[in-house]
């Protein structure tokens, strides 16, 4: 039996055996880059699970203050005081110091305060009191919530005529921190006039004063 090289050779070309190997490695390629993308998020969560978490700084927030003007105080005050004095048709004036203590409540309502308050001071002065005591009632508006503008009156005694008279004035008080407030106010006293063995005697004070008050 003759054979020949021609017999061992395949006389057609099968190339539907690459086809199905080509199809089978584009498969494993996409099963490869699906599962790459299901666990790569993943593994990146776990990786950030284990990393030490850094705190955020927050700023504090800021708490605007608020102001109460309702209650009672004490408070120490001091100014100048000038007075006018007439006895028997003579007439004399004098410019000096004053300074003393005050007390008194107030109430808020809204933006409104109302109040009472009793100052007693002396002076230096001789055409005038040499010292005066009032009792007084207040109102003002709060321009700020820390601040108040007021207007006061009311009786007011003194040293120089032994009588009583009245007293009006008005001022600003600017309520700085939590329990503590400072004043600036002038105020005018008619002393009225007394009439005696020797004749009559008529005197006025006026004052501008700046104080503290504490607030209970």
């Amino acid at each position: 039996m003759n054979l020949s090289l021609s017999d061992n050779v395949p006389k057609r070309f099968d190339v539907g055996i690459f086809e199905e190997e080509g199809d089978c490695a584009m498969k494993r390629i996409l099963l490869a880059a699906v599962a790459l993308a299901v666990l790569l998020p993943a593994a990146q969560s776990a990786l950030a699970a284990d990393l030490p978490i850094k705190p955020v700084y927050m700023p504090p927030k800021l708490v605007a203050p608020t102001y109460n003007w309702t209650g009672c105080y004490v408070g120490a005050n001091i100014g100048v005081a000038w007075g006018f004095s007439e006895a028997n048709g003579s007439f004399g004036t004098d410019t000096g110091f004053a300074g003393g203590g005050q007390i008194g409540c107030d109430y808020q309502i809204g933006q409104w305060v109302i109040g009472a308050r009793n100052m007693l001071d002396g002076t230096t002065i001789s055409g005038g009191a040499t010292w005066f005591d009032t009792l007084t009632v207040r109102g003002g508006y709060l321009v700020q919530p820390n601040v108040l503008l007021y207007a006061q009156g009311g009786a007011a005694w003194a040293e120089t005529t032994n009588s009583t008279g009245w007293t009006a004035g008005g001022g600003i008080e600017w309520m700085f921190v939590s329990h503590w407030s400072a004043f600036l106010e002038y105020n005018y006293m008619d002393l009225g006039t007394k009439s005696g063995t020797f004749g009559s005697v008529r005197a006025d004070t006026q004052t501008v004063l700046v104080g503290l008050n504490f607030k209970f």
